[in-house]
């Protein structure tokens, strides 16, 4: 059936809505696209539910090709599963719960893996079942804090969620791996550039994830790569541990003034002008500053500890979460370290931390965490736990240990590759997928079990592979998007071929109306501007607002007969011969379609 703008259910806006950050958020909402119903909550408009649902067919048809089966669950569910796994819990904040009227405990889901498991344990019970791998395309919910960026950082969205089911570890590698094939020609049939990176697994568990990141200046999530072909999300990265180093016939540790020093950049110039060196001047990386962070656990207690790393680093925090998950964490307020004190602001040491101030049972130190690169033997500059005063000379491993190591130091544009591979760079992607290899956490815990060729009862392990449906539409958007407006591929716009009827003519919009209605006829997406009392130039930016591939003029030239026939993506533009519209344009269609 023809569409017409005249009764389609769209208002373009002129103006961008105050809260949107990137262009495929702005583009999408003035487009008619999407509607904000709530903080980092959408309604769907027919517009964009068109490019959903192809893309959900590409998601679909690549799931189907790989042996996966379609189920689908509701996103209300019981508090028991998510309790039996430590779910509830793990995700914090984050879970959106409530209760029934007969105050039972409900959660809205952010992932369903509890539900698919419980599923499999109460129709299989053999490994002839095996295996299996089953997916559904539906509604997620997380509370997240600060929703922002449109679809690309909500708390309500659309995700494809599939899970594998497999007698032993080779069994899962080859689900793992066919999974992520489907992964990489969905991402091309889209259209999306993507970088696969190594990932963390936070509450989802597992022993290995990879992410798939559509890399843009815009996104929110930091990844690096090397020459030699090494690459992570940047939560992911392992330092390159320096090998330890011969402290024999260092000097022992000296305690020396250093007033008015309370941040590296004093604290350096001090000593180079109270006690320089004689070999070069002193520099931030001679430093060992210690950080006191709030850790907020999901049972609602929280703790502070202390992070030793080189002065010249900064703490990024998402990369700490990302070794911590699902714990919270922030920056030690004034008040919470004026509690401590033994935690003198601005020369803190290790000597009050950790292992250095005690152990056994009546040990009250805070946790001391230190970053990899502080390895035994290395000297520092450090806080002596006196107003004005720092230690000199201080080595790890003779003067002072810790209770472990963290990735808490910020990641840095020229460090080595934990392979080896190379010097990193640095770059921003958008997440538009995920795989995990999750083992047997969730079979463990809700008692997934077979019968193996023995009779022997197994505990079945787990793949868990996500696309971000809603987030891949925004991601495309994101791509494809000019100054002019939206600028849909031909595969996923919500109609191939936009024809518009300009100027007053009766004769132009009977000929707009017969050319859209014979390309309906063949197949051919087609909307048509129809709008009797609307100005050419309201049209035509409103043709480029909304990005349909082709858009197809039917004006002026008319009496000469002629259509003008413009390609949104590259501004090109052709006279043809109105005769020859419709074949031409089915033609361009149908080419774009089968490229």
């Amino acid at each position: 059936m023809l569409m017409r703008m005249s009764t389609l259910f769209l208002r373009t806006l002129r103006d961008d809505p105050v809260d949107a950050e990137l262009p495929s958020h702005r583009l999408l909402v003035r487009a008619g696209y999407i509607r904000r119903a709530a903080p980092g909550i959408y309604t769907w408009l027919p517009l964009g539910l068109r490019v959903l649902g192809k893309i959900e067919a590409v998601v679909r048809e690549e799931m189907v090709a790989a042996g996966a089966q379609e189920v689908h669950f509701p996103a209300l569910l019981p508090r028991e599963p998510y309790e039996a796994t430590g779910r509830w819990t793990d995700y914090g904040p984050n879970l959106f719960t409530l209760k029934d009227r007969r105050e039972n405990d409900y959660l809205l889901a952010p992932t369903h893996e509890e539900m698919f498991t419980l599923l499999v344990k109460d129709l299989y019970s053999s490994y002839k079942d095996l295996p299996l791998t089953l997916f559904q395309i539906q509604t997620k919910y997380r509370d997240e804090a600060r929703p922002r960026a449109g679809l690309l950082r909500g708390r309500e969205f659309i995700m494809k969620d599939a899970y594998s089911f497999d007698v032993d570890d080779a069994g899962l590698e080859r689900s793992y791996r066919t999974q992520r094939d489907a992964y990489e020609r969905i991402f091309t049939r889209l259209g999306l550039e993507y970088v696969i990176v190594a990932a963390t697994s936070g509450a989802m568990g597992g022993s290995r994830s990879e992410e798939f990141l559509f890399p843009t200046p815009s996104g929110e999530d930091t990844f690096v790569r090397s020459p030699g072909g090494y690459a992570a999300n940047v939560e992911a990265v392992r330092t390159a541990v320096p090998e330890p180093v011969d402290a024999t016939g260092l000097p022992p540790a000296e305690v020396r003034d250093t007033p008015d020093s309370t941040t590296i950049e004093t604290l350096v110039a001090q000593a180079n002008a109270l006690y320089p060196r004689p070999d070069r001047p002193w520099t931030a990386a001679d430093t060992l500053k210690n950080v006191v962070l709030s850790l907020a656990h999901p049972d609602g207690t929280e703790e502070l500890v202390v992070v030793g790393l080189p002065g010249d680093r900064e703490v990024d925090l998402k990369r700490l979460e990302g070794a911590l998950e699902p714990i919270v964490v922030a920056p030690a307020t004034d008040e919470q370290i004026a509690r401590r004190p033994e935690l003198v602001k601005g020369y803190i040491g290790p000597a009050v931390l950790g292992p250095n101030a005690g152990d056994g049972e009546d040990r009250t130190s805070l946790r001391y965490l230190l970053d990899p690169r502080v390895v035994p033997g290395t000297s520092w500059i450090t806080g002596a736990d006196a107003e004005g005063t720092h230690v000199f000379g201080l080595v790890a491993g003779r003067d002072f240990t810790a209770d472990g190591t963290i990735e808490a130091a910020e990641v840095r544009p020229g460090d080595p590759a934990p392979d080896g591979s190379g010097p990193l760079e640095l770059a921003r992607g958008i997440e538009i997928g995920h795989v995990f290899a999750l083992g047997r956490k969730y079979a463990d815990a809700l008692g997934l079990k077979v019968l193996d060729e023995n009779g022997k009862a197994v505990t079945v392990t787990m793949g868990s592979y996500g696309v971000g449906v809603s987030r891949a539409l925004a991601a495309v958007a994101e791509a494809t998007c000019d100054d002019l407006g939206l600028a849909w591929p031909m595969g996923l716009a919500p109609f191939h071929v936009h024809v518009l009827a300009t100027g007053k003519d009766p004769q132009v919009f009977a000929e707009a109306e017969r050319i859209g209605t014979e390309l309906t006829a063949q197949g051919v997406e087609v909307l048509l501007d129809d709008r009797p009392r609307m100005s050419a130039g309201v049209k035509f930016a409103d043709s480029e607002l909304l990005g349909m591939p082709l858009v197809l003029v039917v004006g002026r030239g008319l009496t000469e007969g002629k259509v003008e026939l413009r390609d949104r993506a590259t501004g090109e533009r052709r006279e043809l011969p109105v005769g020859d519209a419709v074949a031409a344009v089915g033609e361009a269609v149908r080419t774009a379609l089968a490229g």
